[in-house]
């Protein structure tokens, strides 16, 4: 009897391991304290452990009892403006303000399927980002203007 073999569970459980093992590391270079006191290493440890553990547990899935699905076609658009959205985010929250940037980087986001309507796109880009401001400027108090100086 073969085994059955998933490969992208196999991937997935390797990416998790991977973050959780650079969360651990990362996380040894703290003071870890104790679990009466913890320091701020330890959280970081903690979860990096139970995600490496978790990837683990992923991959044997992935090689023992895993459905063989093909991988489909790769999803290049979504991919591109995904990506592009998150570089855009960043590099432009500070000159054109919080609502600007919130604004395109939800739009490009939304308009990353092929399923959805430009009408749509910008009402869904428009109420998360009216959503993000209550979230993070009014609610979490973050201080950053929600409009910059290149707008």
């Amino acid at each position: 009897m073969r085994a059955r073999r998933s490969l992208p569970d196999v991937l997935a459980g390797g990416i998790f391991v991977l973050i959780g093992g650079v969360f651990v590391v990362g996380a040894l270079g703290y003071d870890r304290g104790t679990p009466l006191r913890m320091g701020p290493g330890y959280f970081p440890l903690l979860v990096g452990a139970v995600v490496v553990v978790l990837g683990l547990a992923i991959v044997v899935k992935g090689l023992v009892a895993g459905e063989e699905i093909p991988f489909g076609r790769v999803p290049w658009r979504a991919l591109a403006l995904i990506t592009a959205a998150v570089l855009f985010f960043g590099f432009f929250v500070g000159y054109l303000g919080f609502v600007p940037a919130s604004a395109v980087t939800a739009l490009l986001t939304t308009l990353a399927s092929r399923r959805v309507r430009p009408l749509t796109a910008v009402a869904v880009a428009a109420g998360l980002t009216v959503a993000a401001t209550l979230i993070f400027v009014v609610g979490l108090q973050l201080r950053i203007p929600l409009v910059g100086p290149g707008f």
